[in-house]
């Protein structure tokens, strides 16, 4: 997680800002929104899309429970933040004028919303780190059956999202 999301949650104000967690959460292993961000597509960009998807993927991650900084008591008030920053991070992926991210991330919250509908923590995981490489790197065919994959309920897709989404960044090197 960036310093840089946990200032704009204080410069948006309301109660993204009273809730947002002042320890700093900063994770060795970088995350989706600083995967997407290493991507080629993000290239000159970095800050933006790391900003906006780390807004996206608190926004699911307020939906489904775990939170990394906001933190609201109140389910339905989670549910509603999560929407704000859903619309928040899309709302600046818009002004950057990446249709193909635009897709990538209907893809994502479709497939999480289902990954999540089926008690499957795993698949979800995996179709976060798919879904950032789609977004940085670009989908790819391997991408594009993964998902299909994933869509049709197969019980290996998680791994086949991870080895198309490991694909997808050496085919890029």
């Amino acid at each position: 997680m960036s310093e840089a999301f946990v200032a704009e949650l204080r410069r948006q104000g309301g109660a993204l800002a009273e809730l947002a967690a002042t320890a700093s959460m900063a994770s060795s292993q970088p995350g989706p929104p600083q995967l997407a961000a290493m991507g080629p597509r993000a290239a000159g960009r970095e800050q933006d899309y790391e900003l906006l998807l780390e807004m996206i993927y608190e926004g699911s991650r307020l939906h489904y429970g775990e939170p990394r900084v906001v933190r609201p008591s109140d389910p339905d008030l989670a549910l509603l933040l999560g929407d704000q920053l859903y619309a928040l991070g899309l709302s600046r992926l818009a002004e950057l004028g990446d249709l193909d991210a635009v897709a990538e991330l209907a893809d994502l919250i479709s497939l999480v919303a289902q990954a999540q509908a089926a008690d499957d923590e795993d698949l979800s995981e995996a179709v976060w780190e798919a879904g950032a490489v789609a977004i940085g790197w670009g989908c790819t065919p391997g991408l594009t059956a993964a998902k299909a994959a994933a869509r049709a309920h197969d019980p290996d897709a998680a791994a086949q999202l991870r080895a198309a989404a490991a694909s997808a960044r050496d085919d890029a090197s």
